[in-house]
């Protein structure tokens, strides 16, 4: 008989080879400067079928990989970040998805705790992308600020930032993430069933 741990590192492996797939599909659909990021999905159900630490762990998978990207050119906004500094852009793309991942595992477990665990999903499925976006503005903000204004092009900086840099790109990736919420559920649930 499999071990319940060795049925957890497995469904742990599927999940990141998800997310090495799902990140390098997405570098073929660019809105902007940046692509759009298709692995939030199996960071909620990570996050969510196994906590905030399998939701940071997969959060690095999902880093690293950006990270490489940046690095190759993949991601042309990246790599223009990756050239103005190197170990700021490496530590932006790995904190805000190990970030992303805790924190939609970290809210998912809270309402579980309180008997909501459908509500958990759903919850965990909106904030993932908001970490992750949310740390990504932020580090632009304060710690790549010159680059950000010369995107900006001479618009408003703060205007910019709402409706070029992450506008299109947040809207989209928070709308698949709340939309494809209650489909998350049903496979969490259908994983738990066979887990048991």
């Amino acid at each position: 008989m499999v071990s319940k741990k060795t049925v957890r590192l497995t469904q742990l492996s599927i999940l990141a080879a998800l997310i090495v797939v799902l990140q390098l599909m997405s570098y073929g659909i660019r809105i902007g400067t940046f692509n759009l990021s298709l692995v939030l999905i199996p960071l909620v159900v990570g996050g969510v079928l196994f906590g905030a630490r399998s939701g940071a762990v997969l959060g690095l998978v999902f880093g690293a990989v950006v990270v490489i990207a940046c690095i190759s050119g993949m991601d042309v906004g990246g790599n223009i970040l990756w050239n103005v500094n190197p170990l700021l852009t490496a530590a932006v793309c790995l904190v805000k998805g190990i970030a992303a991942g805790a924190a939609g595992g970290a809210v998912a477990a809270l309402f579980r705790k309180w008997g909501q665990p459908v509500v958990g999903v759903i919850a965990a499925a909106v904030t993932v992308p908001i970490v992750n976006t949310g740390l990504f503005t932020a580090a632009m903000w304060f710690l790549f600020r010159k680059t950000l204004i010369s995107w900006a092009a001479g618009q408003d900086v703060v205007y910019y930032v709402f409706f070029g840099l992450i506008g299109t790109n947040f809207l989209i990736e928070f709308g698949l993430n709340v939309v494809l919420a209650p489909v998350t559920e049903r496979i969490i649930a259908a994983v738990r069933r066979v887990a048991k």
